[in-house]
């Protein structure tokens, strides 16, 4: 399939563009069939062989976004401009999330909205009250920190109540963590 389409030509820093006729597959650097016009966004000159590019249009060329654009804003053709870029991925999901959190945080009780140590205390408090008491328990926010980790809105327990995922590996983290802690205690007391 033939495209129409730019292909970068200038110095360093200083872009310029021819149009050109070329294969689909090519390199945009590769081969081309004919030049059509050129294009120099910072001198804003543009200039295009109208007749060629309407009698390739005819026979079923193609043409890219940009170029599209262009031959709209010169009156070449007709018809209203067409989107040439998408967004990047990162930041779709970053203006997605952060709609999402700050619905979802509205609608949360207090209750909802404490850290997740203070859930784990309690859960524990429930299970061994005497343990509490012997042991100090590990913060698992200050080993992250040490890691230089950073909780997204979706990681901190409370902001999503469909999925309970993330507060239940937390716990069972943390009580990995609390039986690693008490092996090595019995281990050194064993020793001495």
């Amino acid at each position: 399939m033939l495209k129409i389409r730019l292909q970068r030509i200038g110095k360093k820093n200083a872009p310029s563009y021819r149009v050109v006729l070329a294969e689909h597959t090519a390199s945009p650097q590769g081969k081309f069939l004919e030049i059509l016009g050129f294009y120099n966004p910072r001198k804003k000159e543009k200039s295009f062989k109208k007749e060629r590019i309407e009698h390739w249009l005819s026979k079923g060329a193609q043409l890219s976004p940009t170029v599209f654009n262009l031959l709209v804003d010169e009156k070449i053709i007709k018809e209203p401009k067409r989107k040439a870029w998408k967004p990047k991925k990162k930041a779709v999901e970053k203006a997605e999330s952060a709609q999402t959190s700050s619905s979802e945080s509205e609608s949360f009780s207090k209750e909802e909205k404490e850290p997740a140590t203070t859930l784990l205390d309690s859960a524990k408090q429930a299970d061994h009250p005497q343990d509490e008491k012997t042991e100090e328990k590990p913060k698992e926010e200050s080993k992250e920190d040490k890691k230089g980790i950073e909780k997204t809105d979706e990681e901190k327990p409370g902001k999503d109540i469909n999925n309970e995922k993330p507060i239940k590996e937390k716990k069972e983290k943390s009580e990995e963590l609390e039986k690693s802690q008490v092996d090595k205690k019995a281990t050194i007391d064993k020793q001495q």
